[in-house]
């Protein structure tokens, strides 16, 4: 029986704990096969980033076509997209192959702090992107740079937040809540006109590198394989809150290291 197929559309990260690496080595972790089509390259390690080289927009839509022209995708997840014209060029792409499930996670900033989305971009990614994803999966900070407010810091605003998000146009929004304090980290799914929170007790960790990246893709992989959203999302959360949890056995890197993506098979 054929692999269900799932395409990330991301940068990549030399250090390999983000970005594509991390995706496809969560498909692989979820039992999904993984295509990919790379939007910039960048040089980091889990000190920072050291450079960024974006791909050529063309090139972007070069791979995004090869891989619908062959492959049976069931799902795409999108992560960096580093400039304006890349936004553009991915949403013309998307128009044209109309791929049915859509995770967008807004990268914006990397988990060392560095920029990773310029500014000019935010506005096109909100217009051209999110009214095609079936799910956008912003932190705290994400949120609210997507919406020129404040970076929330209670559950009504963090609600708040998530329902005008919806307003513009993604189907689903899940507010990450990695970012806030407290001994859970909550996330918030906003489905229509239901809230759902979805705590997990917070892990006392410097090594969260890729964590981001790592959800958006368990999801994907989920919704992939035909799980509804919600049960994809919890899954998901259930899977990343382990991988965090294993993060510190693996050891690698001086500086916030990689969530553990395969822990399941320690």
């Amino acid at each position: 029986m054929a692999l269900p197929v799932a395409l990330t559309i991301a940068g990549s990260d030399s250090s390999g704990g983000a970005g594509i690496q991390a995706d496809l080595k969560t498909f692989a972790a979820f039992g999904v096969y993984g295509a990919s089509a790379i939007t910039a390259l960048t040089a980091q390690n889990t000190r920072g980033v050291r450079g960024i080289h974006p791909v050529p927009p063309a090139f972007v839509t070069a791979q995004i076509d090869a891989v619908f022209d062959d492959l049976d995708v069931k799902a795409v997840k999108i992560g960096m997209l580093a400039k304006r014209a890349t936004i553009e060029a991915l949403a013309a792409s998307l128009s044209r192959w109309k791929p049915g499930l859509i995770v967008l996670d807004p990268v914006m900033v990397a988990t060392s702090g560095d920029r990773l989305l310029s500014t000019d971009a935010v506005s096109v990614l909100r217009e051209r992107l999110i009214p095609k994803a079936t799910l956008i999966t912003p932190n705290l900070p994400e949120a609210a740079a997507l919406l020129g407010e404040a970076v929330a810091s209670d559950e009504a605003t963090i609600r708040s937040q998530g329902k005008k998000l919806l307003a513009t146009g993604a189907r689903a929004v899940l507010i990450k809540g990695g970012h806030g304090q407290g001994a859970e980290s909550i996330d918030y799914l906003l489905i229509g006109s239901s809230v759902i929170a979805l705590p997990a007790p917070r892990i006392a960790t410097v090594n969260t590198h890729g964590t981001g990246c790592s959800l958006s893709s368990a999801i994907a992989a989920g919704l992939a394989k035909g799980e509804a959203l919600e049960q994809a999302v919890r899954a998901a959360k259930t899977w990343i809150s382990a991988a965090i949890a294993a993060a510190d056995g693996l050891g690698i890197g001086h500086g916030h290291g990689p969530i553990h993506h395969f822990h399941r098979f320690d």
